[in-house]
């Protein structure tokens, strides 16, 4: 019996291995042809930067890899040992199913561990930091990525066109000044020539204009005014110094921001200072438990850490259902079952908003049925034998 659980031991996570390699990679490709490689192109960064990166992204992708791994694994190497009556010699020789796959049900609750080390924690850091590298990259290389005669809009708060861009001197500079609160045009800025200087530290940027014409509206009226020189210092990104999304949010960070939330709502319903708060506010009009997307993602992070174990309880009967040999048909099947999955998680985020849905809760309707279902065919399939 240990012979044989370590000879399906090995086939699993042999099979494990390769899955997660190819997976990883596939997901990997769409961040670095879009984003890593091309810095690498216009050397705008060195080899082990673009090293660093694809390994800080690796965590994030990671977490999705491993359960569809698992998953992948269990349905070809069940099939494999269907289609070889393999299973039927184990079976003709005493040993029931249960007692064949409690070395594979082990380790999905191995990785289920795993997973949820790596989605509670891992890869919203691994995320944070990863997004830090790219601003950084571009900060330090900003004056080569200034596209001349495009509309920028990098810089919050004004939209920005440079007719010529040589370095940190810039030539017919058209700057227009938004309103933070509705976005229209309060005033527009050309300049002849101007300089463009930045500070690390602070992470803005400083505009000194020569030649500048200003236009602008004061009290229904239209005045202009010019000036040989002048400065204006913008930041180069909001999200430089703004608090990282939901999404990129450890699982105990999340409950601490709801906490304050819940305090902040408590103690001052109509003065909340928390701009994420004043946002869903304005956009709801105050009619939602604003605390709601915190309380989806912490289950949502913990409920797909328990992905590894549903997918294995559907995939080992499936396979055996199947009995195929193919190894294009256990792919083509492991997909179809991810893309059902991934429906609850899609639909419960795209309803945080809505608490009278329970979107929290539905998050984890499929691991309850992945679980159920997967124990009900184990059985049938035990019995069978």
């Amino acid at each position: 019996m240990k012979t044989l659980h370590l000879y399906l031991l090995r086939q699993v996570l042999a099979t494990l291995v390769l899955t997660v390699a190819t997976f990883t990679f596939v997901l990997l490709l769409g961040n670095v042809l879009k984003e890593i490689l091309a810095l690498l192109v216009n050397r705008q960064a060195d080899m082990v930067t673009v090293i660093k990166a694809i390994g800080l992204l690796i965590p994030f992708v990671l977490a999705f890899a491993l359960p569809v791994g698992m998953l992948t694994a269990a349905l070809l190497i069940f099939g494999r040992f269907s289609a070889d009556n393999e299973l039927t010699a184990v079976r003709a020789s005493g040993v029931s199913l249960v007692a064949l796959v409690t070395p594979i049900l082990l380790l999905s609750v191995l990785l289920s561990g795993v997973c949820a080390s790596v989605n509670l924690y891992l890869a919203p850091r691994c995320r944070v930091a990863y997004k830090h590298l790219l601003y950084e990259l571009g900060v330090a290389h900003f004056h080569s990525l200034l596209p001349e005669r495009t509309v920028i809009r990098d810089f919050p708060g004004c939209i920005v066109y440079f007719g010529k861009v040589n370095g940190d001197e810039l030539k017919d500079v058209l700057i227009y000044e938004l309103d933070r609160t509705n976005g229209a045009v309060q005033a527009s800025v050309h300049a002849a020539r101007g300089r463009l200087t930045l500070d690390q530290a602070q992470k803005t940027a400083k505009f000194q204009l020569f030649e500048m014409h200003r236009t602008w509206i004061e009290n229904d009226e239209l005045r202009t005014g010019y000036t040989e020189e002048s400065e204006m210092i913008q930041p180069l990104s909001e999200r430089s110094k703004d608090e990282p999304s939901v999404s990129e949010l450890t699982f105990w960070e999340l409950r601490v921001r709801q906490k304050e939330l819940e305090q902040q709502l408590a103690s001052s319903p109509g003065k909340v200072s928390n701009a994420e708060l004043r946002q869903h506010q304005r956009r709801l009009e105050g009619q939602i438990d604003v605390t709601q997307p915190f309380k989806v993602q912490m289950h949502r992070q913990v409920a797909f850490s328990f992905a590894c174990i549903g997918f294995t309880l559907v995939g080992i009967p499936l396979g055996i259902r199947a009995h195929r040999r193919e190894t294009s048909a256990g792919v083509a099947l492991a997909l179809v079952l991810l893309a059902l999955y991934y429906s609850f998680v899609i639909v419960g985020q795209s309803l945080e908003t809505r608490p009278e849905y329970a979107p929290h809760l539905i998050v984890w309707i499929p691991n309850f049925i992945f679980q159920v279902v997967g124990g009900v065919l184990l059985w049938r399939a035990n019995r069978g034998g």
